[in-house]
């Protein structure tokens, strides 16, 4: 008897174990506008392109995935049709998609529910900031309005920093935080970017480009606000040596303008910058350009154009600019405000918060 309730307890087991499914995904999606037949790309990022993995149809309103993963990974799902993409986290388990024009969603395992968290809260900032943008170039309106929609974008984007780091802070041991971190620690005041990457896994910590970011973010922290200004030289339109020592901390207020002529945000920034120094000027104030053009003739034909009479420098090293490496810079424009006595004081800073600060401090 024991024998037979062995072997049926033994059968049973063997029973559920070959029943069990293959651990795996299943994608199931509806996307805004689409109709029947109408493709779906599942996609990748492979170097600065993006490759398709797999791809489903429309039927009954509906798009289907199914496959295994590994780990979860972050992928695009993208409609061609109606340009439409949103990235989110592929892993195994449920994964319901709705791809939309203002609310993507992706819910249904851990890491799509972390991420969504994030999104959902990033999307209504987005669509708010949307309406602002588009109400703030509206010709019509008075100044005071179009200002008052300016600040209310600043503000706006301040509050999409502190959700994103929020969403580091959550979800720093695993794979929502880890890419939230890669994509935005630019944007995290450095030595907070430093205390994230110690607790980033140490498999992580060990890859090229957090190595990389730590190297920069280093670099951040020795130029960061309260930090004597570090030097360098280089060459005027003319050719001749410059330091940026030759201006800062000897008493002035300098203003440190990192920018390009390719640059198009850059260029937007400049009228800011020739009001400012028309108007400081007298008042204990410099500026001092530092181009990261590639040669010269582009970088000298914006400075006529664009009416930029203060001092400028380059090694015409496009983004192996000295200036840009010892000061850790991602992106441009980007300012770096220097007191009299050679004390950084504000780092980041362009349009109206740019210039409250030299009001500010040139008051």
């Amino acid at each position: 008897m024991r024998k037979l309730i062995y072997l049926a307890v033994a059968a049973t087991a063997f029973g559920m174990a070959a029943c069990t499914p293959t651990p795996g995904y299943v994608i199931t999606g509806t996307i805004e506008g689409a109709t029947d037949g109408d493709t779906v790309l599942l996609q990748e990022v492979s170097g600065r392109q993006m490759v398709s993995i797999d791809t489903a149809i429309v039927s009954n309103g509906t798009f289907k995935f199914k496959g295994t993963q590994d780990s979860a990974v972050n992928r695009y799902l993208v409609y061609p049709k109606g340009g439409l993409h949103m990235d989110f986290f592929l892993e195994n388990g449920k994964i319901a998609i709705a791809l939309t024009r203002d609310s993507d969603s992706a819910t249904g395992t851990p890491n799509n529910d972390a991420y969504q968290e994030v999104r959902s809260q990033l999307n209504v900032l987005n669509q708010k900031a949307t309406q602002a943008y588009l109400t703030s170039k509206d010709t019509t309106l008075s100044a005071e309005v179009v200002e008052a929609k300016t600040a209310e974008l600043d503000q706006l984007e301040a509050e999409m920093d502190a959700v994103i780091k929020t969403g580091v802070e959550k979800n720093i041991t695993n794979p929502v935080g880890i890419m939230l971190f890669k994509q935005s620690f630019s944007r995290i005041a450095p030595k907070e970017s430093l205390a994230f990457i110690q607790k980033l896994p140490a498999a992580v910590q060990n890859e090229e480009v957090i190595i990389k970011i730590k190297e920069m973010l280093d670099k951040k922290v020795k130029t960061d606000i309260g930090e004597k200004f570090t030097d360098f030289e280089m060459l005027t339109p003319d050719g001749k040596p410059v330091k940026l020592s030759d201006y800062a901390g000897k008493g002035k207020v300098v203003l440190v303008d990192f920018w390009a002529s390719w640059c198009g945000p850059c260029r937007q920034e400049m009228p800011n910058l020739v009001d400012a120094y028309k108007q400081y000027k007298g008042k204990n104030f410099e500026i001092v350009g530092v181009s990261l053009d590639k040669s010269a003739e582009p970088w000298k034909e914006a400075l006529k154009k664009m009416n930029m009479t203060w001092p400028q420098m380059s090694d015409l090293k496009f983004w192996d600019c000295e200036g840009v490496q010892l000061y850790g810079i991602t992106g441009i424009p980007h300012t770096v405000i220097i007191d009299g006595e050679g004390t950084i004081i504000a780092r980041g800073l362009h349009g109206d918060a740019l210039l409250a600060k030299l009001a500010e401090i040139l008051k």
